[in-house]
């Protein structure tokens, strides 16, 4: 897929403009890095389009251990919104990876996350 097909179904998902999903995507993507490990992170980016790998790659390799509310927190903070449209946009962004990513590598990635994750990432891969 191309980044601004990626853009288009994340925007169409959360239901804003295409600059808002940009940030909204680059703002979930580097909390998820930050979230799992280092290694996981660069791996996810390879199934990506280029312009999203940045987002994904130089993060610590030791995971960071926040709360799915800090992880809503982070993304708002990051993207210059409010926590629900962050919330909205997460989900936005993890339904589209689940149709762009192979299988075993989204299920590697959320078993990274614990189970209060759940309601922003669906269920487990």
């Amino acid at each position: 897929m191309k980044y601004d097909e990626f853009i288009t179904k994340v925007g169409g998902r959360a239901d804003v403009s295409l600059r808002a999903a940009d940030a909204l995507t680059a703002a979930t993507l580097q909390t998820l890095a930050e979230r799992i490990s280092g290694g996981e992170a660069a791996q996810l980016a390879t199934y990506l389009p280029d312009e999203l790998e940045p987002h994904l790659t130089g993060a610590e390799e030791l995971a960071q251990s926040f709360d799915s509310q800090e992880f809503v927190r982070r993304v708002a903070e990051r993207a210059g919104t409010d926590a629900d449209r962050a919330e909205t946009g997460i989900r936005a962004v993890f339904a589209t990876l689940r149709e762009e990513t192979p299988r075993e590598q989204l299920r590697d990635v959320l078993t990274q996350l614990s189970k209060d994750y759940s309601s922003l990432v669906g269920a487990k891969a």
